[in-house]
């Protein structure tokens, strides 16, 4: 697995909506999870699995944890595929409960912000039928109220940091990802500082 943003980014394009209605879900749980990794390692990429499972039409997602060894850049993220077995054996003890996707996020670079958009080389590095969440986080003194946006990510404030995140689906058919509508119950709850 690995992801490695070129430094120019106009090289993110935006991508077309679905091709039929997919929904990702979030728990609470998994939500925290993905806030908390990209904040963590703020100004350097993270990167981690998405656990849950897939329903015809959505992906329940249950869990997100942090890939902890993995190799941190600030346009990228590299992990091998040995330490990746290691983490499929456990998983295997668990079977109510798959990897149905990764996540990772994108930051500011130089004068660009960091985009919720896949590069080139995440477009490349996704699996048909797997869903993949990218955070984009930033900075921000201004506080924002978590919404629903129309193109199916979510964005909102927390801390000193603003996040939009995105879902997609690569469909083989087209050789495209496509963005699934995010349903997550927590942003609208939250209280802004």
């Amino acid at each position: 697995m690995s992801r490695d943003d070129s430094k120019n980014p106009g090289t993110q394009k935006t991508i077309a909506g679905p091709v039929r209605p997919r929904e990702v879900y979030f728990s609470e749980h998994a939500f925290m999870g993905l806030l908390l990794s990209s904040a963590e390692v703020f100004k350097k990429e993270s990167l981690g699995y998405l656990l849950g499972y897939r329903l015809d039409d959505r992906f329940i997602i249950e869990h997100a944890f942090s890939l902890q060894t993995a190799r941190r850049k600030r346009r990228g993220v590299i992990f091998h595929r040995r330490d990746e077995k290691k983490i499929e054996l456990i998983l295997s003890n668990f079977p109510k409960l798959q990897i149905v996707g990764d996540f990772h996020s994108h930051t500011p670079y130089g004068e660009a912000r960091g985009l919720d958009v896949p590069s080139p080389l995440d477009v490349k590095g996704m699996k048909k039928d797997n869903v993949y969440v990218i955070i984009a986080i930033n900075e921000s003194a201004k506080t924002r109220a978590w919404k629903d946006n129309r193109d199916g990510s979510i964005s909102g404030s927390m801390g000193n940091f603003y996040f939009r995140i995105s879902a997609y689906v690569f469909h083989s058919r087209t050789g495209t990802p496509r963005k699934a509508l995010i349903r997550c119950p927590l942003p609208a709850r939250l209280k802004v500082r």
